[in-house]
């Protein structure tokens, strides 16, 4: 059924379900529904599926509009913010999927504590979210990605089934690993309607070291340099010639940039400017400290111009490249080379002490469709399995299909028989 064809009587089940508050019917065809707890989560998921109808997951519409789901049923899971569990104590929380990244940082904030992930808008992005599209920030270097520190799922399959993964403590070993199963599955597999993780304390003070290259070659021989030091910085990040014209579009210069964050005392961010030598140009705390990263974590939404005065983030495809460390060069090399044709525009940014680059590219002169083509087919030349790309906002968010294809299928024919999760075009 399509979405301009859900009946009547579609929308009169769903009020009963989920209330006529929390049900309207969509400009274009089908329904929205938002519902306030997990039994109706699975209430709707369990009528779309005996009824053959294809419903999306939607969060903060960070990475792609609910507008733009082309599917009978949007299920907007905005209401469920409950605490499930928090003990600042023993450094975990559970809470609901729609709760916004910037909402649980201020609750565990009043505790000095940390939650670590910090994807591009906090005050958008749900944890939901953050799960489904296992989306990350600069953070992501010092802490590790979301499946790192998320030790529970609560969830519903595309049948309607209730479910869970891993539990409300750290060391919990207990069954199969299906929280790292969900995460990064665009809510294909299952609805997350809550999850569990481990916190951190919150730095007591941080210091930002900025070094400046003609290169990037000559910035990733300094990243190599300091890779193989005993300091373990928070976040380590390279930030293009592009990048930062186009954050601060008075800069002239064409220098990469190397950012390192350090925490500690003050004896430790001593040790880090001695061991960070004469490389480091300029230091950065406080306010300006915070400027600087939350542009950087925001990038390309908090770029000022683009070439041809437009946002970048409205005429951008947003790119997550991760290739081993080792391989970074030949990557950033050949997107220059691509931008050096002038028709091309290229930012890059990315945590290259662990192998990633996010690529902004726009078409300067052309149609917009024709530049995802183009930058992945240069990606990929020479790439093996190491290498992958994921394409933000996109129906079909992998360019490449991973080699683990036929299992990923395997696992949907167990989690949703019917295909009734079709937010994105993966299977």
């Amino acid at each position: 059924m399509s979405a301009t064809q859900v009946s009547n009587d579609v929308t009169r089940e769903l009020r009963a379900i989920c209330g006529d508050e929390n049900t309207r019917e969509r400009p274009n065809g089908g329904v929205y529904v938002s519902p306030p707890s997990a039994e109706e989560v699975a209430a709707v998921l369990s009528f779309a599926n005996q009824h053959g109808l294809s419903v999306g997951p939607a969060g903060g519409s960070t990475e792609r509009s609910a507008a733009e789901l082309q599917t009978d049923i949007v299920l907007h899971l905005n209401q469920l913010t409950q605490i499930d569990h928090y003990d600042h104590a023993d450094l975990t929380v559970g809470i609901g999927a729609g709760t916004t990244i910037a909402r649980l940082n201020e609750m565990v904030g009043a505790d000095k504590l940390m939650f670590a992930g910090d994807p591009a808008s906090p005050e958008r992005c749900t944890v939901g979210g953050l799960l489904a599209t296992a989306s990350h920030g600069p953070l992501r270097h010092g802490y590790g990605a979301v499946r790192d520190y998320c030790i529970g799922v609560r969830f519903v399959t595309g049948d309607g089934r209730r479910a869970k993964g891993g539990g409300r403590v750290v060391k919990n070993v207990a069954g199969y690993d299906l929280m790292k199963l969900l995460i990064g599955s665009y809510g294909t597999l299952a609805v997350i309607t809550s999850a569990s993780f481990k916190l951190f304390p919150a730095p007591r003070q941080t210091r930002t070291y900025l070094a400046e290259f003609k290169t990037a070659k000559e910035a990733l021989a300094f990243r190599d340099g300091m890779m193989g030091s005993p300091l373990s910085p928070m976040c380590l990040e390279l930030v293009s010639p592009g990048a930062r014209k186009l954050m601060r579009p008075g800069m002239a210069d064409d220098a990469w940039v190397i950012c390192v964050r350090a925490s500690g005392s003050d004896n430790v961010l001593g040790r880090y400017r001695k061991e960070l030598g004469s490389a480091i140009t300029r230091e950065l705390e406080g306010a300006a400290e915070t400027e600087m990263w939350r542009a950087i974590q925001s990038f390309p939404d908090s770029a000022k111009v683009s070439a041809n005065g437009m946002s970048v983030s409205a005429i951008s495809q947003r790119m997550q490249i991760t290739v081993p460390p080792g391989s970074v060069l030949p990557v950033i090399e050949k997107l220059a080379a691509l931008s050096a044709g002038g028709e091309i525009g290229v930012a890059l940014t990315g945590r290259i002490g662990i192998g990633h680059v996010q690529a902004v590219v726009w078409n300067r002169t052309g149609d917009p469709s024709e530049i995802l083509n183009r930058v992945v087919g240069v990606v990929r030349k020479g790439a093996d399995d190491d290498r992958s790309i994921k394409v933000n906002g996109a129906l079909n968010p992998w360019p490449i299909a991973p080699t683990n294809m036929a299992s990923m299928h395997a696992v949907k024919q167990a989690l949703d028989p019917k295909n009734t999760l079709r937010g994105r075009e993966i299977f």
